[in-house]
């Protein structure tokens, strides 16, 4: 019993040396699958099409770049100002929209493959696209700041389609904030013109309940036979005249009031009376107007020039070929080991 542990210890070494001796008896094996292993991934590197990816990089826009959208904006409009986030915002969103990626897919990447690339499933094309053309944050670090890139075997064309992706997303957020401040214009003439409206038609029923006042002033005045004003000392004069309104208005006299009345009937309109009235149709007007050259808007800056890459970022030679060289080196000694135990277990039978 005690002698046990160094037998199966010398079994163990004896077993290890048998090992290393298959190895070493097959060497040729090995070293020539090695060889053929990596020379098969020389090639494969060195005949597989390279891809060139181009990037852009986007961050929002400065102040300045969207001024034009805040033209009949801000304080006492009713309209609030947009800011450099809401503008960016409407951009991230057609940036990263499926809308916009069909519309490159449809117009752009399908007729790169040409007639033979875009026979198949579509679905499978639009994922081939999504892995060619991918849209992201930059870094968690910084949320505001994405970029487009693209991964194509021609570096010209790589450059041209993130610029392309970019300027679409640009486009689209620019006719959108078209769409939403011509909305709001609108949408403020016509609450103008319904004041506006409203305001003469409060003049108009204003004037008529005059008319009716002043008629029975008139009534009154005719009953006690008055046809001017009384004569009043010149000490009573502001105050008598300052109080002839209400119930004392028939003091004024029947032919005043008579043709006051015939005054007011006559009246052709009662824009002059209503308050505020012209500033009023003014600034209607200015919004029924108001078109915007959303073309000067900068919805997004581009952090840096497109540069046509010249630097393939796969495939990864060095690392094919190394990755290559330690298959290579596993698989003989695979065999080298299979074909031992092979012949072991022959001379054993």
């Amino acid at each position: 019993m005690r002698n046990q542990p160094e037998r199966l210890s010398s079994n163990e070494d004896v077993d290890l040396f048998q090992l290393i001796g298959w190895l070493w008896a097959q060497k040729i094996l090995i070293a020539a699958v090695t060889v053929i292993v990596a020379l098969a991934a020389l090639a494969y590197a060195l005949l597989s099409t390279p891809i060139y990816q181009a990037t852009v990089a986007v961050q929002p826009p400065s102040q300045d770049d969207i001024a034009q959208v805040n033209i009949g904006r801000g304080e006492g409009t009713g309209l609030g100002r947009l800011s450099v986030k809401d503008v960016y915002a409407t951009y991230l969103g057609n940036l990263q929209s499926q809308a916009l990626r069909r519309k490159f897919f449809r117009d752009v990447y399908l007729p790169s493959l040409g007639e033979a690339g875009r026979q198949g499933s579509q679905d499978a094309l639009y994922a081939e696209f999504n892995r060619v053309l991918t849209v992201a944050a930059v870094s968690p670090l910084t949320p505001d700041r994405f970029y487009v890139a693209a991964d194509l075997p021609d570096p010209k064309m790589a450059a041209q389609w993130v610029a392309q992706y970019a300027q679409m997303a640009s486009d689209w957020a620019k006719r959108d904030l078209s769409k939403d401040l011509r909305a709001d214009a609108v949408s403020t003439a016509n609450n103008l013109e319904r004041q506006i409206k409203g305001a003469r038609e409060t003049a108009r029923n204003l004037r008529e309940d005059q008319i009716i006042r002043l008629s029975e002033a008139l009534n009154v005045a005719k009953t006690i036979g008055l046809d001017k004003p009384p004569l009043i000392s010149n000490t009573l004069v502001t105050e008598v005249s300052a109080g002839m309104d209400g119930s004392l208005t028939y003091m004024r006299g029947a032919k005043a009031l008579e043709s006051e009345i015939d005054n007011l009937r006559k009246r052709q309109s009662d824009d002059p009376f209503v308050k505020d009235l012209r500033e009023r149709q003014e600034t209607m007007n200015f919004y029924r107007d108001l078109q915007l050259n959303t073309e000067a808007v900068q919805v997004y800056r581009q952090d840096g020039a497109i540069e046509v890459p010249d630097r393939p970022i796969k495939p990864k030679k060095s690392l094919i070929v190394m990755l290559g060289t330690v298959a290579g080196l596993l698989l003989g000694v695979c065999l080298a080991l299979y074909r031992g135990a092979r012949s072991a277990r022959l001379r054993a039978a």
